[in-house]
C-alpha cells in the first residue's frame, strides 16, 4: 500500500491525493470482506431492481404509494453505488489513494443523494398522511403531477446547498495528515484533516445538518403523530390494523436511517472516533439499503402478489 507522508508546515498544494484506510487494520479478513460486500451489493441492486419493476409494470400498484417507493429504490442503487464500487475496488487492489477531484466528487454525490433521501421519506411520510387522515381527497391531492413535482423537488432540493458545502470544505488546507480513516470521503474525516481552526466549517456542517437531516425528521414526526392519532380512532380492529400495516415498513426505515445519519452528523466532534464512525456509516451507507426491500416487499401484501405475479409463483 503506498502512503504519503504530510507534514504540518507543508503547503495544501502538496496534498494531490487521499489515502482511504477504510478495514486495512484488518488485514486477514480481506478476502471475506470482499465477498461480503460484493453479495450486498447483489442484493441491493436486485431488490431494489425488483421492486422498480413491479411497481412499473403491475396495474395494481399504479398509486402514489409505490411511486414514490419505486424513485426511493432508485436512489438508494444511485446512493450505494456512491460507496460500495470504491470500497470493492480498495479490497480487490489494496490500492487506497483517491484523487482529491474524486473524494470531492464521491462526497459531494453523497451528500446529495444524502439530502435526496431525506427529502424522499418526508413525502413518502406526507403521502401516507394524507391516504389516512384524508383518504377522500386523496386522489385529488395526490395527482401524478404533484407526484411528480414532489420526487423532483426530492432529488433536486440538496443540489445547490451541498455543492456548495463541498466546494467549502475542498478549499482548506490539508496539512495534518492525507490518511482519511474512512471507507470512502465522508464530513468529519475530511475535516479532521484540515490545518487551523475549522470551527466555522463545523458550524456550516451543523446547520446544513439541521436543515437536511432534523428538519425532514421533525416533518415526518409531524407526520405520524396525525397518523397515529387518527388510526387510534378507526373503529374496528381490522381497520386499525391494515392503517398500521401501511405505515409501518415505511416508518421502521425512517428510523433505521434517522438514527444512524443523526448519531453520525449532529453529535460532538469530542465523542467522534473512527471505529464509531466507520461502524454508523456502515449502517445507514449499506445495511438500511440491503434490508430496505425486504422491509417493504415482506410487509406489504400488495408488493408480494405482485412479486408472485411477476415470477409466476401461485
Amino acid at each position: 500500500m503506498k502512503f504519503t507522508v504530510i507534514r504540518a508546515e507543508d503547503n495544501a498544494s502538496t496534498v494531490t491525493e487521499f489515502l482511504l484506510l477504510g478495514f486495512s487494520d484488518l488485514p486477514n479478513l480481506q478476502g471475506i470482506l470482499f465477498g461480503l460486500f460484493s453479495i450486498i451489493y447483489l442484493i441491493i441492486l436486485i431488490g431494489n431492481s425488483f421492486i422498480i419493476v413491479i411497481t412499473r409494470i403491475d396495474p395494481a400498484l399504479q398509486k402514489p404509494m409505490y411511486f414514490f417507493l419505486a424513485n426511493f429504490s432508485s436512489l438508494e442503487i444511485c446512493y450505494v453505488s456512491v460507496t460500495l464500487p470504491r470500497i470493492l475496488f480498495n479490497i480487490a487492489t489494496q490500492d487506497r489513494s483517491i484523487s482529491v477531484v474524486s473524494c470531492a466528487t464521491q462526497m459531494c454525490f453523497f451528500l446529495m443523494l444524502g439530502a435526496t433521501e431525506c427529502f424522499l421519506l418526508a413525502v413518502m411520510s406526507y403521502d401516507r398522511y394524507v391516504a389516512i387522515c384524508n383518504p377522500l381527497h386523496y386522489p385529488l391531492v395526490m395527482n401524478p403531477t404533484k407526484c411528480t413535482h414532489l420526487a423532483a423537488a426530492s432529488w433536486l432540493g440538496g443540489i445547490p446547498v451541498q455543492i456548495g458545502q463541498t466546494c467549502q470544505i475542498f478549499s482548506l488546507h490539508f496539512c495534518n495528515s492525507n490518511q482519511i480513516d474512512h471507507f470512502f470521503c465522508d464530513l468529519p474525516p475530511i475535516l479532521k484533516l484540515a490545518c487551523g481552526d475549522t470551527s466555522i466549517h463545523e458550524l456550516s456542517v451543523y446547520l446544513v445538518a439541521m436543515l437536511f437531516v432534523a428538519f425532514p425528521f421533525l416533518l415526518i414526526l409531524a407526520s405520524y403523530t396525525k397518523i397515529i392519532a387518527t388510526i387510534l380512532k378507526l373503529p374496528t380492529a381490522t381497520g386499525r390494523a391494515k392503517a398500521f400495516s401501511t405505515c409501518s415498513s415505511h416508518l421502521l426505515v425512517v428510523f433505521l436511517f434517522f438514527g444512524s445519519a443523526t448519531i453520525t452528523y449532529l453529535r460532538p466532534k469530542s465523542t467522534h472516533s473512527p471505529g464509531t464512525d466507520k461502524l454508523l456509516s456502515l449502517f445507514y451507507t449499506i445495511v438500511t439499503p440491503m434490508f430496505n426491500p425486504l422491509i417493504y416487499s415482506l410487509r406489504n401484501k400488495e408488493v408480494i402478489a405482485a412479486l408472485k405475479k411477476l415470477l409466476r409463483i401461485k
